[in-house]
């Protein structure tokens, strides 16, 4: 099964922000480091700053510049997520890019009624093992909130969930470090110890500060076991331009970057070393309907900048695409997906979450989830390095036909012709194949697949002592 592959894509894409303005944002962000500090509710956190050369007054922090650039020499410029079975699945680093699921959304767009609905545990298995069959899906995350768990055990039955119904690489929510030790227990027992975890990490952690300028105990607590772990994190602030980051993406971009780059400083201050992925959101609110806009040219833009800067100080980076402001499977969250999918690709950004995510984070369709697997497969193929050796140009080929011939029956095409991409929902017949086969629309085709692999998929199941322990570690948690 697809798990994961290297991309080597052409030098010449995407670029949102010149070497000037990159420099630019970097030196207004130690200026708010330096200058305007930060609030950090974490004792430990201010006594690694303060000890280490920052300034601190009561939870407010100052960060000289040298400490960002240390922290930017000490932190990894790539790591290694494994599968379950142990294999290197995603090396995230250069231009490489991954593409997964969202978390913690309240909602499932029932693929019977198309009404939405509260998750339930057998939701999210079904979820799950959809991933674990989608070919483009590279890492799986929750999806959803589970309604019928303690809500005090939801992050745990979640990670459960994940491991025991995919094989593939994780991105993990927790509440706190409580949460978060019994995660890192689970992978454990599949690993067989840390070491062997520390070694192949199976997951990455999401973290969050609270823009502007705040960085709540909780978001520093898990940071710091990361850190000490060498479990690879995020630090990645969830902004609305316009509502906690100024309403410009040159500035919420300048915002996020500062905070960013001090989760990044005391991470590397807890262990220099331990692996960062950089990054953060942004979903701009709008002034007139006060939603969070997923997928706006302004998100898109600002995400752009934020794979600029990581490109800048060498560091793995975090982003989202497949996600929109439609409620519903239809053109609208189609458009918005293959926008977002493609530019992401072109921007380079490195771990790509939130694939399938509707209505602005609140909801997902299983029908939207495999029509964007569709779609990253489509750009995949579209942004990969296009051969020009002596067997793909073709010369030979082109002398044997001659003058006036066809290709259908040489050697050439018979040796490439399955090469070209065919997605397996995008139909290619003629109008009159397409009409007898039922003239279906992509979102009822959509519809035919999730009943298939719901109805005869089976994720490879974890060996019956790995289960029972991630069981006891669940129980003990109850």
């Amino acid at each position: 099964m697809y798990l994961g592959k290297l991309y080597n894509e052409p030098e010449i894409m995407f670029n949102t922000l010149n070497q000037d303005q990159v420099r630019e944002i970097h030196s207004k962000s130690i200026r708010i480091l330096e200058e305007l500090g930060m609030v950090v509710h974490h004792e430990e956190a201010r006594r690694l700053l303060k000890e280490a050369g920052a300034f601190v007054e009561g939870d407010k922090v100052f960060v000289p510049a040298f400490l960002v650039e240390n922290a930017i020499r000490t932190a990894p410029s790539t790591f290694t997520l494994y599968d379950r079975c142990g294999d290197a699945a995603m090396h995230v680093e250069h231009r490489n890019i991954y593409y997964g699921t969202g978390s913690d959304t309240p909602n499932l767009i029932d693929f019977e009624t198309r009404e939405r609905r509260k998750w339930t545990k057998k939701d999210v298995e079904g979820g799950i093992a959809l991933c674990d069959y989608l070919e483009n899906i590279d890492f799986v995350m929750s999806m959803g909130l589970i309604s019928d768990v303690d809500p005090l055990l939801n992050t745990r039955e979640q990670y459960a969930v994940m491991i025991r119904k995919s094989k593939k690489p994780q991105i993990v929510v927790c509440d706190d470090v409580n949460d978060l030790n019994d995660v890192i227990a689970m992978a454990v027992a599949v690993r067989g110890s840390l070491e062997n975890l520390q070694r192949k990490p199976l997951f990455a952690v999401y973290c969050e500060p609270s823009s502007p300028l705040v960085n709540t105990f909780n978001a520093i607590d898990k940071l710091l076991l990361c850190a000490e772990q060498r479990i690879p994190v995020n630090y990645a602030g969830g902004g609305l331009a316009g509502g906690t980051t100024p309403v410009t993406a040159a500035g919420t971009i300048l915002l996020n970057n500062a905070e960013c780059l001090l989760g990044l400083v005391i991470h590397q201050l807890k262990n220099p070393g331990a692996p960062f992925l950089y990054g953060f959101g942004n979903g701009p609110l709008d002034m007139k309907t006060m939603q969070s806009i997923y997928s706006s040219p302004t998100a898109i833009q600002i995400q752009g900048g934020m794979c600029e800067m990581a490109r800048y100080y060498r560091l793995p980076s975090w982003g989202e695409a497949g996600d929109g402001a439609s409620k519903m499977c239809d053109e609208q969250s189609t458009m918005e997906a293959s926008h977002f999918i493609l530019m992401a690709a072109l921007q380079g950004c490195n771990i790509t979450h939130d694939v399938g995510y509707l209505d602005c984070g609140l909801s997902i369709s299983f029908e939207h989830l495999v029509i964007c697997d569709q779609i990253i497969g489509r750009t995949k193929a579209t942004v990969k390095e296009l051969k020009t050796d002596e067997e793909y140009l073709g010369y030979e080929a082109i002398a044997r036909v001659g003058h006036g011939g066809n290709y259908i029956c040489d050697k050439h095409t018979f040796n490439h012709m399955k090469e070209e991409w065919r997605g397996d929902l995008s139909d290619f017949n003629s109008y009159e194949t397409w009409h007898g086969k039922g003239k279906l629309s992509m979102r009822e085709r959509a519809h035919e697949k999730v009943l298939h692999i719901l109805s005869n998929y089976q994720p490879e199941p974890l060996a019956a002592e790995v289960d029972a322990q991630i069981e006891e570690i669940l129980n003990q948690a109850r």
